[in-house]
C-alpha cells in the first residue's frame, strides 16, 4: 500500500491484549529484567497488502518474537529499555519467505526536584511492516521489502517555575531510510519508495501549563516542524525522462498554535485534549503548486477503568502527514509539474480491554478499532479521499506468571479513489508466549 496514514498507535492491533496481560504480573516482579518468547502460527489472506488480482498472494506462516527488557529505578531516575527481534516465515512468498524485523525502545526520566524533570526516548527500528515502523501518531500503511529503517529520538525538559505555572520544552528528530530493492512492492512505472520516502522530520514544542484547578492543568502551546525530504533522483514516474524533480521541492516547515487540558476527572476517568491550527508552508515548491495551507489540528483521548479489569480508552486525531504519490507532468501547460504534497487525516479511535472473570479471571479480551478518512492535497490526486477501517480481536489466556496464549483476528479494509491502492486483509493467528 503505497500511502501515508495517521495512527493512534494502535496498528499493532492483535497484540493489545497479550501485552496487556504480561504487565499484569510482569508488574509483580522484583528483578530489573525480563525475559520473554512468542511463537506464533498465522494465516494471512493478503500478504502484499494488494487489490485483488494477481499481486495479491494469501499464505500460512509463523513468527518467532524473543525480546529482553530493562526496567530500573534508582531514586530520581528511572530507566526502561527493550530490545524484541522478530522472524516471521510465510510458505507462500517467493521468492524470499523470511521477514526480520528488530526493534530497540529506550525510555529515560530524571526528577531534578519535585517541579522540574527531563526525559529522552530512543526508537530504533529496521522493519518491512507499517505498525513496526509507526513512530506513534503517524504511520506508513505500506508493505516495503528490504531492511527499512527508522529511528526517533526526542527530549522534554519540564520546568514548573511556580506553583501554579509551568513550561515544556520539546526537540524531536525522526529519520527514515527506506530500501532501493528494486522488488519493494512499488507499482510499475513509480519512483522507488526510498525517492519518495526518505526524509528527516524535526520538530521543536514549547507548552505552558497552567494549574487551573487540582485536577486541571490548562495547555497553551506552540510547535515548529519542519520535513527534510533526503532521497535521490526523481519523483516523476520513469517513463518521463528528460524532466527530473528532486523530492525536496515537498521540503516543509509547519506552524502549530492550540490550546488544551489535561483533566483527572475521576481517579478512573482522564482526559488529554489538544485543539488548533496547523500552518503549513511548502518553501521550495514548483510554480503552480499550493504554497501555504491552513488546516485544523487535533489530538483527543480519553481513558476511562469503567470496572475492575474493564479499561475503555477513545481518541480523535486530526493532522498532515507524508504520501509518497509520485508527481505528475501536465504537457503544454504553463506549470507543467504538479505535486500531491501530503494527506489531511481525520482518526477516530477506539481500544476496549476486559478481564473476562465470570468465565476465567485469567482470560483477557482486546476489541481496537479504528477508522480513518484521508484527502490528497494537490497533484492528479488532489481532493481524492481514502477511507481505511481497521478491526483487531484478541484473546489472552494467563495459565500462569511465566506462560500465557493468545488467539486473534484482525481486518483492514482500504477504500481508496486512487486506483490500485484500496484493498481488504483477514489475518488470524494463535501463539504462546513464555516469560521469565
Amino acid at each position: 500500500m503505497k500511502k501515508a496514514i495517521a495512527s493512534a498507535g494502535l496498528l499493532a492491533l492483535g497484540a493489545v491484549g497479550v501485552q496487556s496481560a504480561h504487565a499484569q504480573w510482569a508488574a509483580g516482579q522484583e528483578k530489573p529484567w525480563s525475559i520473554t518468547g512468542t511463537l506464533r502460527g498465522f494465516y494471512d489472506d493478503n500478504i502484499n497488502t494488494q487489490p485483488n488480482g494477481p499481486g495479491r498472494v494469501s499464505s500460512w506462516g509463523f513468527e518467532v518474537r524473543p525480546s529482553a527488557g530493562l526496567d530500573f529505578e534508582n531514586g530520581p531516575t528511572t530507566v526502561k529499555a527493550s530490545y524484541t527481534y522478530a522472524l516471521l516465515y510465510y510458505t507462500e512468498r517467493e521468492p524470499n519467505k523470511i521477514d526480520q524485523n528488530h526493534d530497540f525502545e529506550l525510555w529515560m526520566n530524571h526528577n531534578f526536584s519535585s517541579r522540574d524533570s527531563i526525559d529522552f526516548k530512543e526508537s530504533f527500528v529496521i522493519a518491512q511492516e507499517p505498525d513496526v515502523l509507526a513512530p506513534g501518531s503517524l504511520s506508513l500503511y505500506l508493505r516495503a521489502n528490504g531492511s527499512n529503517k527508522r529511528n526517533l529520538a526526542a527530549i522534554n525538559y519540564h520546568a514548573g517555575l511556580t506553583r501554579l505555572f509551568g513550561l515544556v520544552l520539546g526537540y524531536s528528530n525522526t529519520y527514515y531510510d527506506y530500501s532501493e530493492n528494486a522488488n519493494n512492492n512499488v507499482a510499475p512505472g513509480s519512483p522507488s519508495f526510498a525517492t519518495l520516502l526518505n526524509r528527516v522530520e524535526e520538530a521543536i514544542t514549547l507548552d505552558t501549563t497552567w494549574q487551573i484547578q487540582e485536577q486541571t492543568t490548562g495547555i497553551l502551546g506552540y510547535k515548529f516542524g519542519w520535513v527534510d525530504y533526503t532521497g535521490s533522483g526523481s519523483i516523476l514516474p520513469p517513463s518521463i525522462p528528460p524532466v527530473t524533480v528532486a523530492p525536496t521541492v515537498n521540503n516543509n516547515y509547519s506552524h502549530y498554535f492550540y490550546v488544551g487540558a489535561n483533566e483527572n476527572l475521576r481517579s478512573d476517568l482522564t482526559a488529554y485534549a489538544r485543539v488548533g491550527v496547523q500552518y503549513i508552508s511548502y518553501y521550495q515548491t514548483l510554480p503552480g503548486n499550493t504554497r501555504n495551507q491552513v488546516s485544523p489540528y487535533a489530538d483527543l483521548s480519553l481513558n476511562y477503568r469503567y470496572m475492575d479489569g474493564g479499561t475503555l480508552v477513545v481518541g480523535f486525531s486530526n493532522s498532515r502527514n507524508q504520501t509518497d504519490i509520485p508527481a505528475t507532468f501536465v504537457p503544454g501547460s504553463t506549470n507543467a509539474i504538479r505535486l500531491t504534497q501530503d494527506q489531511e487525516s481525520a482518526t477516530l479511535y477506539a481500544n476496549v480491554i476486559q478481564r473476562l472473570t465470570p468465565i476465567s479471571p485469567k482470560l483477557t479480551a482486546t476489541l481496537t478499532g479504528q477508522y480513518q478518512n484521508s484527502t490528497y492535497n494537490g497533484g492528479a490526486v488532489n481532493n481524492y479521499t481514502d477511507n481505511v477501517y481497521l478491526l483487531g480481536l484478541n484473546l489472552a489466556y494467563q495459565f500462569n506468571r511465566f506462560v500465557s496464549a493468545e488467539l486473534g483476528y484482525n481486518y483492514d479494509d482500504v477504500v481508496s479513489r486512487v486506483p490500485g491502492l484500496g484493498y481488504d486483509r483477514n489475518r488470524v493467528y494463535i501463539g504462546v508466549t513464555a516469560s521469565y
